[in-house]
């Protein structure tokens, strides 16, 4: 139980430490009206198209609708609007909450219809567009080691490449086995996630405390940081050469540890963004921080480089050159997540986070029961159980109703409370 709690804290660091890079990126983004304006011409051809096709269906041409890989995706206006409606659901609880909505992305796309694979590779290529978009790498580059990143960007590089080549092998075999290992990997990390965060918001709920403190740094996890005690200490001491010096800036002659640590931990970090979608930047600061015991100052902008190598090498070498991008949901994801996160950022300022953390749980929950629920006709489908085509066909109907609406409502009730509560808002910024 207490290394399943260890477990959840780090997932949970690691999860609010990308939404901040998520929230920061954003910001950038529409702060800045030459990047607003680069992304309306990236929008543009999405935008067009959807009002060609509405007009006249006949129009499309075949090759620009193939239905299958190593062709482009298949396309329609409807898939164009979930796609900012599934970017906006993600915003908002990225923005609420400051941790989880990439989480709900691919569960979400492959509940539209979007094969796992795709859905993947596309989450992958809307991480790295705003990468490049909102990241203001000027502002941190002296928090960059550049030995510790060139070291950690050699395993990311492995790893995300025995991710993509694991993806492509399982696809080729056969594209329901794709989509199953993709739905257990979610069911596992979202159940995990989701049973946790649902005890601790009852805890709260029943103790009073609001939400915040319980992921407070704690004084071990401090020392941990630094790298006096524990495995940091560990790993530090170890003598295997090369050897990494990092924090000159930060420690008297700074602080070594084997290069080969680093490597393992992009390996790690490579691996999991390319076999899930969820960017690099997820596990990293959980990882340099509490098992390297890199200083949270030297992490910012070491992250920021990850984040743009690892997400831009997974989705163009491991999935675009294979057909497997969805470029125009790519496009949609992106615009609605930066109305998304603009708004629930808004509405924290207004809203308990008690309740907050209780529509987080539910949602995690949601994508947990939702990918749950598909497995039974995935497996159905590859004669590993035997199963009624229609009760697999209703248990996933039944699972994509409850994720919509879970996700739906909170959407709606983000929405409301910002709309409601535009007077305090206003009166809050003068």
């Amino acid at each position: 139980m207490k290394k399943g709690r260890y477990i959840y804290e780090l997932l949970m660091r690691a999860s609010m430490a990308h939404a901040r890079w998520d929230y920061e990126a954003s910001m950038n983004i529409l702060r800045s009206r030459k990047r607003l304006a680069i992304l309306g011409l990236l929008a543009l051809p999405a935008i067009f198209l959807s009002v060609a096709i509405a007009a006249d269906p006949e129009t499309l041409p075949a090759i620009l609708g193939g239905k299958k890989a190593y062709s482009p995706a298949f396309y329609t206006p409807e898939i164009f609007l979930v796609s900012i409606l599934i970017g906006l659901c993600a915003g908002l609880i990225t923005g609420c909450i400051g941790a989880g909505g990439g989480f709900i992305i691919t569960p979400a796309l492959m509940s539209a219809g979007i094969k796992g694979i795709l859905a993947v590779g596309t989450d992958l290529f809307h991480i790295f567009a705003k990468a490049i978009m909102g990241t203001a790498v000027h502002k941190k580059l002296g928090n960059v080691s550049v030995p510790l990143a060139v070291w950690f960007l050699v395993g990311s590089g492995i790893g995300v490449t025995g991710g993509g080549v694991i993806n492509r092998t399982l696809y080729e075999k056969n594209p329901v086995l794709s989509d199953t290992f993709i739905s257990v990997v979610y069911v596992v990390l979202l159940g995990f996630l989701g049973i946790y965060a649902l005890v601790d918001f009852l805890r709260l709920r029943k103790s009073g405390e609001d939400v915040g403190a319980h992921h407070g740094e704690s004084a071990h996890g401090a020392e941990a940081a630094s790298g006096k005690v524990g495995l940091p200490a560990r790993l530090q001491a170890a003598q295997i050469p090369p050897m990494i010096r990092f924090d000159e800036d930060l420690v008297p002659g700074g602080k070594k540890i084997p290069a080969l640590f680093v490597v393992l931990a992009g390996v790690l970090v490579g691996f999991v963004a390319a076999i899930m979608g969820v960017g690099g930047g997820f596990l990293t600061f959980p990882i340099f921080v509490y098992v390297l015991g890199v200083s949270s100052f030297t992490t910012v902008g070491t992250d920021i480089l990850q984040i743009i190598f690892t997400a831009g090498y997974a989705s163009i070498s491991q999935y675009a050159v294979y057909g497997f991008i969805f470029y125009t949901l790519a496009m949609g994801m992106l615009l609605g997540s930066l109305l998304g996160i603009q708004l629930g950022a808004l509405t924290t300022k207004v809203v308990k986070g008690i309740y907050i953390r209780g529509f987080y749980a539910t949602a995690i929950m949601a994508g947990f029961v939702n990918r749950l629920f598909a497995l039974p006709g995935k497996l159905a489908e590859m004669k590993i159980i035997t199963l009624a085509p229609g009760t697999g066909k209703m248990l996933a109907t039944v699972g994509n109703y409850a994720f919509f609406i879970c996700v739906g409502i909170f959407a709606a009730w983000v929405i409301g409370k910002f709309v409601t509560s535009l007077g305090a808002l206003r009166g809050e910024e003068a």
